[in-house]
């Protein structure tokens, strides 16, 4: 503000209280003794404002950040990750909730979300965080001995890892041209991350979408035996109420989850993973 301001607001002041704060003696301020018995009473408010504003800017920068996501995100993408964010930021207190319920952000205490979908969320931010294709994963062993896979047709040699109904098996092996593969044949699981775990034990060939299967072949536990890929309708998005998209903790972790999807989409191409086809 400027000095004018000042003073105009502290004349508006002893208005309202009928009393004369300050003593005006030529080009200066004296104040008086109900200025400064104001004074000690007005301090301690301000002092309490200041800390007041000071710790919630703190919250806003710093403190738990509660995050929401698949318990399929959760086990294959996010868990594996979360040490590095906490040596590079240890002023926050991450939380991690792994549910496949859609939070209410104005109703529930969760700061983010991590949400399957296609970003159509006209109330939140949404950050796209991966693209996506569904192909098989197989262990490395699968490769190797007499029922080696070289190529798509082998696959009706070796068991195959389901997920819920079999139906993207059948897309799969309709788009690769395969015939003849015993789709009743396998176990099925209701979770993708288990699908995946199978094959990284060598117990059959499943289908993977790339970020649920990303960590596991770049090191090297899957592999893709065919580059035969399909695409899917939906992506993994960042969301969050966008009356707090900048608040300085939800920006550092949602620009830290971009940073980890871009240098896995590039580790993914230095080993020659496709993600498209």
């Amino acid at each position: 503000m400027t000095q004018g301001a000042v003073s105009h607001q502290v004349k508006a002041l002893e208005l309202d209280l009928g009393l004369r704060l300050f003593n005006r003696e030529r080009q200066r301020l004296a104040i008086t003794e109900a200025g400064r018995s104001y004074l000690e009473v007005v301090r301690d408010a301000f002092d309490r404002l200041a800390m007041g504003t000071e710790r919630l800017l703190q919250r806003q920068s710093a403190g738990a950040l509660t995050v929401t996501t698949s318990p399929n995100f959760a086990a294959k993408w996010l868990v594996h990750r979360l040490g590095g964010f906490a040596a590079a930021h240890p002023e926050i207190d991450l939380r991690v909730s792994a549910s496949l319920h859609h939070v209410d952000f104005a109703r529930e205490d969760i700061d983010l979300g991590i949400r399957h979908g296609d970003g159509t969320w006209p109330s939140l931010h949404a950050t796209k965080l991966c693209e996506e294709r569904l192909f098989p994963v197989c262990s490395p062993a699968l490769l190797r001995g007499r029922d080696a896979l070289r190529q798509p047709a082998d696959i009706r040699h070796h068991t195959l890892l389901h997920l819920d109904n079999g139906q993207d098996w059948m897309k799969w092996l309709e788009a690769a041209g395969i015939e003849g593969a015993d789709l009743s044949r396998g176990p099925v699981f209701n979770q993708a991350s288990m699908a995946i775990d199978a094959a990284v034990e060598g117990q059959g060939i499943a289908l993977a979408r790339t970020a649920l299967a990303a960590w596991d072949l770049a090191a090297g536990r899957l592999v893709r035996p065919f580059a035969v890929s399909l695409k899917v309708p939906y992506a993994y998005w960042i969301v969050c109420p966008r009356a707090t998209a900048e608040l300085p903790k939800i920006a550092t972790f949602r620009a830290w989850l971009v940073a980890e999807a871009e240098d896995e989409a590039r580790r993914l191409r230095e080993l020659r993973v496709n993600v498209t086809p």
